[in-house]
C-alpha cells in the first residue's frame, strides 16, 4: 500500500483468520461446517478484486443438483437445490485464486477439507468480494477433516498480525 492511499477496512470479531487472510466462520457446530472468505484487507493492500476463481471438481459429475427437490407434502419444489461439490482438498492444496488489479493471489487450504458448497455469484461478479467481503462475498462452505478454532487468528490476533505488517511495509 502507497502512503498517500489510505483505506479503511472491517476486521470482523465472529470469524477467524488465517495468515493468508481468509476468514473462517463456523456455521454449524454439529456437522462441523465452515464458511470461507477473504478478509477486506487483501482489497486494502492489493487493490480491487477483479476475479475470483474457486476450485471446481475434475469431474462435473461430481456436482450434484437436484432438480426435483419435493417439499415435506411430496409435492414438487419449483427451485432447485444449490450446487454441491465433492471434492477433497488436501492441507496446502490450492484453496482459491484472486486477481486484483495489481497482482494474482494464490491461497492455500488452511485444513484438509470437503468442499460442500461453491459461491458462484462471487465468481460471476467479483464486486461481491469488494462491496461485501464478510456477506455475499463468502467463497466456500467446507467440511474440514481437522479443525480446531483456536490454532487459527481471533479477531484481536489479526489485528495485530496486520499492524506488524503494516510496520514492516513502512
Amino acid at each position: 500500500m502507497s502512503d498517500s492511499d489510505d483505506f479503511f477496512f472491517d476486521v470482523l470479531e465472529d470469524r477467524q483468520y488465517t495468515l493468508e487472510h481468509l476468514w473462517l466462520q463456523l456455521i454449524d457446530e454439529k456437522e462441523g461446517t465452515v464458511k470461507v472468505g477473504m478478509s477486506e484487507f487483501i482489497r486494502a493492500d492489493y487493490g480491487d478484486v477483479v476475479r475470483v476463481i474457486l476450485p471446481h471438481p475434475q469431474d462435473a459429475s461430481e456436482f450434484v443438483i437436484d432438480e426435483e427437490a419435493t417439499d415435506d407434502d411430496g409435492e414438487e419444489e419449483s427451485k432447485p437445490a444449490p450446487a454441491v461439490a465433492g471434492d477433497e482438498i488436501g492441507i496446502g492444496e490450492l484453496l482459491v485464486t484472486i486477481r486484483t488489479v495489481q497482482d494474482r493471489i494464490l491461497i492455500n487450504s488452511p485444513f484438509p477439507c470437503k468442499v460442500l458448497e461453491l459461491n458462484g455469484e462471487v465468481e460471476d461478479n467479483a464486486d461481491f468480494a469488494n462491496d461485501d467481503a464478510y456477506g455475499d462475498g463468502w467463497f466456500l462452505i467446507v467440511k474440514p477433516h481437522e479443525f480446531e478454532e483456536d490454532q487459527f487468528l481471533n479477531s484481536t490476533e489479526y489485528i495485530q498480525y496486520l499492524d506488524e505488517i503494516l510496520r514492516e511495509s513502512l
